[in-house]
């Protein structure tokens, strides 16, 4: 069974690159997409110790020649770089060329590449298999900010995107066949799951897969659409805070608005393949961080004394040999205590402590009569930002949609009364009701609606948590539970499989492919490949964590990791109303 770590996987496939060719000096060319896929799971420093001493995009590819360097040419299979890569063909700057596309590439393609190779420059045409994002071992994106378009359909482009991400992501772990099932409220899931089928039984090669493999691996498709709670949250993690509240892309975290920021720490990387303290505190609570970056301070120190202490050749010679360590464990200090105090102020100024206690309220317990005041205090507290108010106020939105006693009209005129409230967040909170509200959601988001839901938020309640700030589970968590145990409703999730993939094998009739079908619904996976339209958080990605701790097997991924911020414009853009966008846009046309 082939371990489900997709930046194991993608650091293979750059790997193989590099080895295949050879003792040669070597200059990596890649576009913008490619460039991104590679600097989340190698660190430049490595791969400079691979004889690679150039880095190169293709879209702005220098003149000066460099016939002593073989070029690895690492890019998307898109008609840009097609263009780019024959024009480079035409008149090549380097003395040979490794060319690897990160997905599957047509026939009249390498046919173009063919044409343009006058010079036969070209030693090797390959597809390798990595066309994603490899943020964590289980977490995965495909860099997609804004998936929905009006209405809440797909766009053409995003549709090819997607699925030849999900092929890549199932190549590159090895997963030829899968059972795919999908949200059947979404008609988005369910084109997904349709294409992706599809593709996949065109692009594999099922005359050498085995047909019994196919009950090892699910791909759930899931419709962000389904829990628009998750990415309104404050969050507690390490590394979902950082995203929350200072916004984490590609693993680089812009620290320029921290006040007093030293120039060296404006920009850095958040790598836990090669920051120790980070690996072991991605999912450690607020508590427990303040107390692990007082102990690497202490670590720090200790370190720092006992370099000081030259005293005879001996230590010079000791200290020379552990300075790059040194130098390393320094920076890692500065960034993590940098980090940490901002998120500290951050958190103390802005009362986001009491912010996040209302809401875990809002949505874990039921007693509307007590919280509405208590929002009605926090939208005259000049300390809590309008952006924590808006979270409230759609939180309340939501829970409260069809509630007999609703005060969403009041809570949003006490806001205009005490606040300078952007038109854009009141606009919001009516489109995320038209996004995520009871008229499109299938689930019972709030555990309200049967008596067996019941009784389990109420054992829960008995039980309390560890954390009044961490009650909340997001409905990926359920689901996957639910699809564990074979207990997923295929009423509510149904799977596709591909009749095409049936008689490819030749070997099914069509009872055969009933049962196969069944299987697909009732089967408890051996692993679970996830994929989210609109988008994930890393609230969610934790619980995915401490579930694969118990031995799980899920890898959970969607079209972008969302924070607050991004999440309000991905619901803005999808509306199925565009007034205030083309409001905005006479706005806009009026002030030039």
């Amino acid at each position: 069974m082939t371990n489900l770590n997709v930046i194991e996987a993608v650091r293979f496939y750059i790997m193989r690159m590099i080895e295949d060719c050879g003792q040669n000096v070597k200059g990596f060319v890649m576009d913008k997409e490619t460039a991104s896929i590679v600097s989340m799971v190698y660190a430049q420093s490595e791969i400079l110790q691979k004889e690679v001493f150039l880095f190169e995009r293709i879209d702005t590819i220098g003149q000066k020649s460099l016939k002593h360097l073989t070029a690895i040419c690492f890019l998307r299979p898109t008609k840009e770089n097609l263009e780019a890569l024959t024009r480079e063909l035409h008149e090549p700057k380097y003395g040979s060329y490794y060319i690897y596309f990160s997905n599957f590439i047509e026939y009249n393609y390498i046919k173009t590449l063919s044409e343009a190779d006058e010079f036969a420059c070209v030693q090797v045409i390959q597809e390798f298999y990595a066309d994603y994002l490899a943020i964590n071992r289980h977490l995965y994106s495909l860099n997609i900010p804004m998936t929905y378009q009006k209405h809440y359909e797909w766009n053409d482009n995003h549709l090819r995107r997607t699925v030849q991400g999900l092929i890549s992501l199932l190549f590159s772990l090895r997963k030829q066949s899968a059972i795919i099932r999908y949200q059947k409220s979404s008609n988005m899931a369910r084109t997904l799951a349709d294409k992706l089928s599809t593709t996949l039984m065109r692009q594999a090669d099922f005359a050498t897969s085995n047909i019994n493999d196919i009950n090892q691996t699910i791909v759930l498709i899931v419709d962000r659409r389904e829990d628009a709670i998750s990415p309104l949250l404050n969050q507690w993690t390490y590394q979902a805070m950082i995203h929350e509240l200072i916004g984490i892309k590609n693993n680089r975290v812009n620290l320029s608005q921290v006040p007093g920021i030293k120039k060296e720490l404006e920009e850095v990387i958040m790598n836990a393949e090669y920051d120790e303290f980070y690996a072991n505190n991605l999912y450690s609570n607020f508590g427990e961080i303040a107390t692990n970056i007082k102990g690497l301070m202490e670590h720090f120190q200790e370190k720092h004394k006992s370099q000081s202490k030259l005293e005879s050749i001996t230590d010079m010679k000791a200290f020379i040999e552990t300075y790059p360590q040194f130098k390393k464990l320094s920076g890692t200090v500065s960034k993590h205590v940098t980090i940490v105090s901002e998120l500290s102020r951050l958190v103390g100024h802005y009362h986001l402590l009491e912010v996040s206690e209302t809401e875990q309220n809002l949505i874990c317990q039921s007693d509307h009569n007590a919280i509405v005041p208590k929002i009605k205090n926090l939208i005259k507290d000049d300390k809590i930002q309008n952006e924590d108010i808006l979270r409230l106020l759609c939180l309340y939105a939501l829970r409260y949609e069809r509630h007999a006693n609703n005060e969403l009209d009041i809570l949003k005129n006490e806001t205009q009364k005490y606040r300078q409230f952007p038109e854009k967040y009141i606009y919001f909170i009516q489109a995320l009701l038209d996004y995520g509200g009871q008229k499109f959601r299938q689930a019972d988001l709030f555990k309200t609606q049967t008596t067996m839901a019941i009784t389990r938020q109420f054992i829960r309640g008995l039980r309390g948590v560890d954390n009044v700030y961490a009650q909340h589970a997001p409905l990926i968590k359920d689901l996957l539970e639910q699809l564990l145990r074979g207990k997923l409703k295929d009423t509510l999730y149904p799977s596709v499989i591909s009749k095409d993939q049936i008689m490819q094998n030749n070997r099914h009739t069509t009872n055969q492919q009933n049962q196969l079908q069944q299987q697909g619904q009732q089967t408890k996976p051996s692993e679970i490949i996830v994929y989210v339209i609109g988008g994930i958080t890393y609230e969610e990605s934790f619980h995915i964590h401490m579930m694969n701790e118990k031995n799980a097997r899920i890898l959970l991924g969607g079209s972008y990791v969302h924070n607050f911020s991004s999440f309000i414009d991905e619901v803005i853009t999808g509306t199925s109303s565009n007034l205030f966008v083309e409001s905005n846009e006479l706005l806009t046309a009026k002030g030039r």
